[in-house]
């Protein structure tokens, strides 16, 4: 499920082979298999978020990771202002006035756009408190004294108050991908909420002011100030997203009203500047981090919510209202690609603004792009196969380039080529990479690496050091990237597809998309592999399951049996509506499409890794299918990782995947 069911190694910098002996981690175990080309992170490709531009216009600010001096961040980030009339950098914004760097983040501009809130934890490491500082040179003021987690930041229309959502005492960070805090005693005991809380500005005051047992996910304010819009549901929040419904808050009593119960999810909930009607995106999500689906439009007062993209053949992502239009501009997945269009709210009417192979959108609330005041000046990351990130700013598909730090940097993968090909009645997409140093006249292995989700897509993006699927591209083999039904990016009919069908349509479009890459390019059909993380951890251990043309696997964060799988993942209420029952209502349509049912046909050999703190995928499931095929005698390894979730954090782990990854296809496969 994306970074849940998705990508498990975030990206930070470029990969280049060398020749040292591959040693694994000590305290893992050395790798069984011969030595190997280890894939090092250097040089280092500087990373950027919240690419946040100011509502006049005419500056961004953007987020970026500090790293060390091998290129790894080193946990702390700088905020930078730049000015886009002169395209030169203004100050970098810090809490700390020595050259120690800190955790900084959460960028909010103020109305006016002569301030910034931001989150930092200059005073205490790992405690973020809320700063405001004038772009214009002001020191940095600390506003608040919490203990907790704090996140989402922003200012009223009037520019007297910042809320933010705040989680009292909390003891990790939010969401389903960190590595969960271990149980011990009596399991299910205190539930830490995340309350919508307001700062005066000029007092300093602070309110908590949704009611204690209610976890909010994402708000927006009323044109007025006088009240939020919210998706927020009872009980624990990482499982509860699911299950959220759209409420209308009093700022004042905290009163809450519920005006939407959706049947599937919701995200992004937007007001519109007359105050009038409320958008969202909905549909079919696996993931609280992944946002895709249709745009919805609801009277801020309750009543019909309305689709008004019905036949849209692309996921929206991320969305903002257009003042002087009316209009809804969004983001979105276009087959396997990028794109921003708008609509008008009342005849439906979608209207393509930009186009692009590459990835412009952030997976959850979009940071990475954001709009000004006037609905057509965006401040955006950009990235594609061919280009590291950088931050743009601009009008719509008229950017200019502020940053360059990457500019110098070149891929150490072949080249990219799109395939697209016909499976049952669907038309599927996918991208085909080639190895690096590619020779026409040779024939070469591939490997096919399958997206988490199953909600999610495969788009264009420069892949980190620990990009374990591109570094088989590095390390000479052909990778397959194919977005198969229940992706985003065809239209919520082709996102619903998989649903009471896991393993079996999907499967389906992957197999005939290996035959489409095979016909267009030098791949040597007897020397397949496959691999994927979460979802894709799943596909890859059914994919071993149902054929014999894999030659060897590696399965990161897999499910092996959804039966047990219920049970024992701590979000279950995704899984309602894909399976359309519990567990324990409908218990055949969960072995059905579960890898242990068919586990006596597996011969692949396949390597299994995951965290040992892994909520949404939790290793018993790993356990599960290792047990299995060390007892039919089927060569597998097995790797656990300590103190990680599903999102893989420590840099030496992150290496070890890579490297062990790339040495397990290349025994098997070279």
């Amino acid at each position: 499920m994306k970074t849940r069911f998705g990508s498990a190694t975030g990206a930070t910098a470029l990969l280049v082979l060398s020749w040292p002996i591959f040693t694994g981690l000590a305290d893992l175990g050395a790798a069984t298999d011969p030595p190997v080309p280890t894939i090092e992170a250097s040089p280092a490709v500087q990373s950027f978020s919240e690419a946040q531009i100011s509502p006049d216009g005419t500056r961004v600010a953007w987020v970026e990771d500090v790293t060390n001096s091998e290129g790894i961040p080193t946990g702390a980030s700088r905020i930078t202002v730049a000015d886009l009339k002169t395209l030169q950098t203004s100050r970098t914004i810090s809490a700390r006035s020595d050259k120690n760097a800190c955790a900084e983040s959460g960028v909010a501009w103020s109305p006016d756009s002569q301030k910034i809130a931001f989150l930092s934890d200059a005073q205490q490491d790992g405690q973020l408190q809320l700063y405001v500082a004038n772009v214009a040179g002001v020191a940095p003021k600390e506003l608040t004294h919490l203990k907790g987690l704090l996140t989402h930041a922003h200012w009223s229309s009037n520019g007297e108050e910042i809320a933010f959502l705040f989680t009292e005492d909390a003891l990790r960070n939010a969401g389903p991908l960190v590595a969960e805090a271990r149980d011990e005693g009596v399991v299910g005991g205190k539930i830490y909420e995340q309350r919508l809380t307001v700062l005066n500005v000029a007092s300093g005051a602070v309110r908590q002011v949704t009611p204690a047992d209610m976890y909010i996910y994402e708000y927006d304010w009323a044109p007025d100030g006088n009240r939020w819009v919210a998706t927020a549901a009872h009980g624990d929040g990482d499982n509860n997203w699911w299950t959220a419904e759209l409420y209308t808050i009093d700022v004042q009593s905290g009163k809450m009203q519920s005006i939407f119960k959706p049947s599937l999810q919701i995200a992004v909930p937007r007001w519109s500047p007359d105050g009038k009607t409320i958008a969202f995106i909905g549909g079919i999500m696996s993931d609280e981090d992944a946002v895709g689906g249709n745009i919805f439009a609801i009277p801020a007062g309750g009543g019909e919510a309305r689709d008004i993209t019905p036949q849209m053949k692309a996921s929206a992502n991320l969305l903002f209202w257009q003042a002087s239009s009316g209009k809804i501009v969004f983001t979105e997945f276009v087959g396997g690609s990028s794109g921003i269009a708008s609509v008008d709210p009342n005849g439906g009417v979608v209207e393509e603004l930009w186009k692009s192979a590459e990835s412009v959108a952030a997976f959850g609330a979009g940071s990475n792009v954001s709009v000004a005041k006037d609905g057509k000046t965006i401040g955006v990351v950009r990235q594609s196969f061919e280009h590291a990130p950088e931050v743009w700013a601009g009008p719509i598909g008229d950017w200019k380039q502020i940053t360059s730090r990457n500019v110098a940097l070149k891929p150490t993968w072949g080249k990219v080529q799109e395939l697209r090909w016909t499976s049952d009645a669907f038309q599927v997409q996918g991208w085909l990479v080639y190895p690096r140093d590619f020779d026409p006249a040779k024939k070469y292995p591939m490997i096919v690496s399958i997206h988490g989700g199953p909600a999610s897509a495969f788009t264009p993006h420069w892949p980190g050091s620990f990009d374990y699927s591109m570094a088989l591209s590095t390390a000479g083999y052909f990778v397959f990237y194919p977005n198969p039904r229940g992706s985003y990016g065809m239209g919520e009919e082709f996102t619903k597809a998989n649903v009471k069908d896991f393993g079996y349509g999907d499967m389906r479009d992957v197999m005939t998309g290996v035959d489409k890459a095979i016909k267009s390019a030098p791949i040597d059909s007897n020397r397949l592999g496959v691999t994927g993380w979460s979802y894709g951890g799943f596909m890859t251990m059914w994919a071993v399951t149902q054929t014999e043309r894999f030659r060897a696997a590696m399965a990161g964060a897999g499910i092996a049996d959804w039966q047990s799988y219920y049970g024992e993942n701590k979000i279950d209420q995704w899984m309602i509506p894909y399976f359309g029952a519990s567990v324990y209502d409908d218990p055949a349509v969960y072995a059905k499409s579960s890898p242990i049912t068919f586990i006596k046909k597996v011969k692949t050999p396949t390597l299994i890794v995951v965290g040992d703190s892994d909520g949404e995928c939790p290793p018993p499931q790993s356990y599960e299918f290792w047990h299995a095929l060390q007892t039919l005698g089927v060569d597998t390894q097995f790797v656990i990782y300590q103190d990680e979730g599903h999102m893989i954090m420590q840099p030496a782990h992150k290496q070890d995947i890579v490297d062990r990854t790339v040495a397990w296809f290349n025994a098997r496969l070279k």
